[in-house]
């Protein structure tokens, strides 16, 4: 494992996940919500967003977490040997995503580029609007997304990790050195 991406719904760990398995690897963790959201939440230009990816997957080495399956994940999976899928069930991702929003507005905490949590995540059901929304409607569609992907010819030059629980999670930190 040299260029992992690590992929799953909101509120799996994919950021935790990836921040522990770069410094365990030695790598560069690359958060792509940090390069993505601008300040006042504006999204980066598609194509200054893909040029930066670009860029950046072209290392000898790196934990890139997040998934922007229409943006920059061909682009990324290009570059990648391991995929790491953090696929938690709902009912450990729900409570996660809850709480951590909770957290971050009760804290003010900044996110990326000055943005934070807004008050409407918890209270939407917008899934344009809240994250928590998000995860719940996404759901299924990240599970019937990658477990597509991990059968598909065209990723065979990949290797397929997925996580559905806490275990198999210790497993591969615990064995995952340079």
């Amino acid at each position: 494992m040299r260029r992992v991406s690590v992929v799953g719904v909101s509120g799996a760990g994919k950021t935790t996940v990836a921040r522990t398995l770069a410094a365990r690897l030695s790598v560069p963790h690359i958060e792509l919500d940090a390069i993505y959201h601008q300040p006042g939440w504006a999204a980066l230009p598609a194509a200054e967003f893909k040029a930066r990816i670009a860029g950046l997957a072209a290392g000898e080495a790196w934990v890139i977490d997040g998934n922007y399956s229409s943006t920059v994940q061909r682009l990324v999976w290009a570059r990648t040997d391991t995929v790491i899928w953090l696929d938690p069930p709902r009912r450990s991702v729900m409570p996660r995503i809850i709480w951590r929003t909770i957290r971050r507005i009760v804290l003010r905490q900044e996110l990326w580029n000055g943005n934070r949590e807004r008050l409407r995540n918890l209270l939407s059901w917008d899934p344009e609007q809240s994250v928590i929304s998000w995860a719940w409607h996404h759901y299924p569609v990240y599970r019937q997304r990658y477990t597509a992907a991990a059968a598909d010819p065209q990723f065979a030059h990949l290797t397929f990790i997925r996580i559905a629980d806490p275990t198999a999670l210790r497993q591969l930190l615990n064995t995952a050195h340079r």
